[in-house]
């Protein structure tokens, strides 16, 4: 199979580039097309596939079928209750909410659930991921009062109320059978906005997530390469088109492991070959994981996951310890209003940095977070560059970066995020991004509106 792209922009120039099986096999001005395929590239720019270094698909592929929940969607206690009302539910009747924020309707629990949706069972997430609220028919459809699960949230009488915290896979198992999730549309999605390859950051996958995911790779639904960070430590996961990443842990806010513990897993892990990738969002979780590091020993490839506070102090910290950093400064464009309203103004820069750690040689991966945060790296490479709020306000004006650093560090691949930007070059993997104009102008304003089509292995999508 063979492709010609005439008249593309790379590194500047403008020149022909042809493909062949998969990889680039040539360069030039003028090149002869040998019958390939032609497509006219009209000046421009031909970029290397992007690479979202933390996202979680099936999750993203859920959230599909989901009643959005944001406070833009919903806006308030009746704009949710008549959203929840008008959903369909799936086939045993369940409800379910994605993307909630206290602005809406405020806490949510049991209580509150029944007077804006009783009829049915009602699962909501919270936007953070991190928790989900459900309704007094969910709770005794899924018979929490006799679980045990230490996310369960009881009140004072010891009866759950309607909260439960960092339990996704538990919650699944619990809930009643249903169809497998389909990745078609999420890798869709993912392709019309330049996306060629994916990190996967949900933690500790099981056999059937790991099939699922080999399925709609097989099929064709899912078109990405794909690391995983949740692969069981014992898979020797070198796969076409799917690897084991580093070995995700979640230091979560709700419950932060006692340092031992911490220290056992790195060191699991490393055992395994297999670097670490930590979940941190506050300072405590991430001073916690420096400390375990520093007991358990440090592997090339140590990371840490969203870095969403990091003090000026730290950043040295992560610098003398060789630690990478994957972040999302998409929050910022998404939800930045609420951040700088629980955030002391001297400490907005704190927030999801990007260029106090590039100035100290730290490597910088962007992503999405998605469904979590917004899934379009254009948005997130404009979030990098300016980080406005929703409501305007620049939030650390001083952690700005270009957007050609912003989308350097979407082009680093999936093994070395934060890394050297791949290149159009002889012998590289033909996948490609073509925007419809010189990349300059593209980053004057960056906007998936710009990409023009997308090949994986040579393969228009």
């Amino acid at each position: 199979m063979s492709l010609l792209l005439r008249d593309v922009e790379v590194a500047g120039k403008r020149v022909d580039v042809r493909t062949l099986d998969g990889r680039i096999d040539a360069i030039g001005p003028v090149l002869d097309d040998r019958g390939a395929e032609i497509v006219d590239g009209c000046g421009g720019a031909l970029l290397p596939g992007l690479t979202d270094h933390h996202l979680h698909l099936l999750a993203m592929a859920a959230d599909l079928g989901s009643v959005r929940c944001t406070p833009s969607a919903v806006r308030d206690e009746d704009g949710l209750a008549e959203a929840l009302g008008a959903a369909h539910g799936d086939a045993h009747g369940w409800v379910r909410g994605v993307g909630y924020h206290e602005d809406v309707a405020g806490p949510l629990d049991a209580e509150v659930l029944d007077q804006v949706h009783a009829d049915r069972p009602v699962r909501i997430q919270h936007a953070s991921g991190a928790v989900w609220f459900l309704n007094s028919a969910a709770l005794s459809s899924l018979d929490l009062a006799s679980a045990d699960h230490p996310g369960i949230e009881r009140g004072p009488t010891g009866d759950p109320i309607g909260r439960l915290w960092r339990a996704d896979d538990w919650l699944r198992s619990r809930l009643p059978a249903s169809p497998p999730v389909s990745l078609r549309e999420t890798g869709r999605r993912l392709a019309t906005l330049g996306i060629t390859s994916v990190t996967d950051a949900t933690p500790r996958l099981d056999r059937s997530h790991l099939d699922l995911i080999r399925t709609a790779l097989s099929s064709g639904d899912l078109s990405q390469h794909v690391t995983l960070l949740g692969a069981p430590l014992d898979t020797d996961l070198r796969e076409s088109r799917l690897a084991a990443g580093p070995w995700k842990i979640v230091l979560a806010d709700s419950g932060l492991p006692e340092l031992d513990q911490l220290v056992a897993e790195i060191r699991a892990a490393h055992v395994a070959s297999r670097p670490v990738a930590a979940h941190s969002v506050t300072t405590a979780s991430l001073l916690l994981f420096l400390a375990a590091l520093d007991e358990a020993g440090r592997l090339p490839g140590d990371r840490v996951e969203h870095a969403a506070v990091v003090p000026p102090e730290v950043v040295p910290m992560l610098a003398e310890r060789g630690l990478r950093v994957v972040t999302q400064p998409g929050f910022l464009a998404d939800r930045g209003d609420r951040f700088a309203a629980g955030t002391p103004a001297d400490e907005h820069g704190d927030l999801y940095r990007c260029h106090s750690l590039l100035d100290v040689g730290i490597p910088v991966a962007l992503s999405s977070d998605a469904p979590y945060g917004p899934v379009d790296p254009w948005q997130v490479i404009a979030a990098a560059a300016h980080r406005r709020t929703p409501d305007g306000e620049a939030l650390g004006p001083d952690e700005t970066i270009t957007p050609a650093a912003a989308l350097a560090a979407y082009l680093a691949p999936a093994d070395d995020p934060g890394g050297t930007p791949q290149q159009i070059e002889v012998g590289g993997a033909a996948d490609l991004v073509l925007l419809d104009r010189p990349l300059a102008t593209a980053l004057q304003s960056p906007s998936a509106e710009h990409v023009r089509a997308v090949f994986i292995a040579g393969r228009r999508i």
